[in-house]
């Protein structure tokens, strides 16, 4: 099922990739292919923005939430969708023991809560306390977030093993192979 999603990805991801080549941006094309795994990270980072938003302004606004419980929600939300993004698309991991997997799921949530904090305390000053627009702060700690989110998902929580930059190494050999 994974990996037929996946597949999924590959392919929708090259069908705009190629679009956006025919209206003449090779050159993106070109950046967005040698760093896939981070121009990934950022398109899947969008759609999570996208769900934490809408969930967001929905208990806010139409169901007249605080904001703190409304971006508790919407973080709830946009997490599970991240961490299955991050782990099937972006970062293709593998947990091969149930110990690797809980050190994964719970780094990745650890991670997730200290943003979440961050944030919190952002929306809190802007929003409650200095009054600004609570749709552009929000956007704003979105953009703060995606950025630490990533820092720590590449570096510590999604970190490739040795064995795994060989699978790597041997899936583009084969891929190369096969053009």
């Amino acid at each position: 099922m994974i990996n037929l999603m996946c597949k999924i990805v590959d392919i929708i991801e090259e069908f705009f990739l190629k679009i956006i080549e025919k209206i003449g941006l090779k050159k993106f094309t070109e950046f967005y292919r040698n760093h896939k795994e981070g121009m990934r990270y950022l398109v899947f980072g969008a759609f999570t923005t996208v769900v934490n938003i809408v969930v967001f302004e929905i208990c806010k606004n139409l169901w007249d939430m605080s904001t703190t419980i409304s971006n508790i929600i919407a973080w709830i939300l946009a997490v599970f969708f991240a961490y299955i993004t991050n782990k099937w698309f972006v970062f293709y991991a593998k947990a091969e023991s149930i110990k690797k997997l809980f050190f994964e799921l719970s780094s990745f949530f650890a991670a997730r809560v200290f943003t979440l904090v961050v944030e919190t305390m952002f929306l809190y000053a802007t929003i409650d306390y200095y009054g600004l627009n609570s749709i552009l702060m929000k956007i704003i700690s979105n953009i703060l977030v995606i950025i630490l989110n990533f820092i720590l998902s590449k570096l510590f929580i999604f970190k490739k093993t040795n064995s795994d930059e060989n699978t790597d190494v041997e899936k583009n050999n084969k891929k190369e192979d096969n053009k």
